[in-house]
This record gives structure tokens, C-alpha cells and sequence, in this order.
């Protein structure tokens, strides 16, 4: 509230979405980790998906996460995030290292048609695009217990 006692909105958003990034909001798949294809986890590539209200979540390779994000210019930070604790073959549990990597260290964005890359400073990247169908359909929120 102002002095005045008239209420007025402001562009803060506690929760750690930036209002202008909406091209950010919706579901991604992630297609190459330090310039290698990701391997395949127990239940698919990995994804993230970003909410409008600064909520990330999705599949690391093996396990689902979770947690906060906010874009400030073309830095993109990370909040606190969680994982599910399921083990994985090799090759699923070396991608989703390499996903977590990224998520903790935060990154630099570059973004493209439908795509963006994030760069962190101990140079790993990662480049992701808008999963199929993704513009066209709401953002679903993962299920604890069920399928996306």
C-alpha cells in the first residue's frame, strides 16, 4: 500500500518469476548436455517445465524435480531443488548429474525459435527446446505419485 492509502500493483514477484519471461512458461526438453544427446532414463529424456508463478519441476534422467526459478535479464537462478531418490542405470544417473549440475550452479540464457541455451560459468550448457504440442496445451503440474 502506498502513503496515500491507495493500493498499487507492483512487477515484484516473491516467488521468483520475472513477469516479462513468458516465453520461458511451459515444458522443455532437454537434447544435448555439454554438446552430447542425454541418455535415456528409466522413463524418457529429461524435461522441465516452467510455471509462470516461478515453480520448475520435471525429470533430471531418472528422478522427478522440483523447486524455483527466476530469470533476471538472461541469468536464470535456481532455488532450492528436490529430487526423488530412485537409482538408475549408468548412463540415466551420469545425465541426470549433469541436468542437477546445471540447475544448482544456474545458468546464462540464450534463447531461440522455439529453443534456448543455458551456459553456467564453470562451463557446462545445456540446450533445450519447447516440447511438442507444448504451446497449444495448459501446463500440467506433476502428480507425486502418477504420470505427467
Amino acid at each position: 500500500m502506498r502513503d496515500d492509502g491507495h493500493d498499487q500493483p507492483t512487477s515484484f514477484d516473491p516467488s521468483g518469476a520475472v513477469p516479462d519471461a513468458p516465453w520461458l512458461h511451459g515444458t522443455w526438453r532437454v537434447v544435448r548436455l555439454d554438446g552430447l544427446v542425454p541418455g535415456a532414463g528409466t522413463q524418457g529424456q529429461p524435461w522441465l517445465t516452467f510455471d509462470g508463478d516461478g515453480v520448475v519441476f520435471g525429470h533430471a534422467g531418472v528422478n522427478r524435480v522440483r523447486g524455483t526459478w527466476r530469470l533476471d535479464g538472461s541469468s536464470l537462478t535456481f532455488g532450492p531443488v528436490v529430487a526423488t531418490l530412485m537409482a538408475g542405470p549408468p548412463e540415466a544417473t551420469a545425465t541426470e548429474r549433469a541436468v542437477l549440475g546445471v540447475l544448482q550452479e544456474g545458468a546464462t540464457v540464450t534463447p531461440g525459435d522455439d529453443a534456448f541455451t543455458l551456459r553456467t560459468a564453470g562451463g557446462r550448457t545445456a540446450d533445450l527446446v519447447r516440447a511438442p504440442g507444448d504451446a497449444d496445451e495448459p501446463v500440467r503440474r506433476a502428480e507425486p505419485h502418477g504420470r505427467v
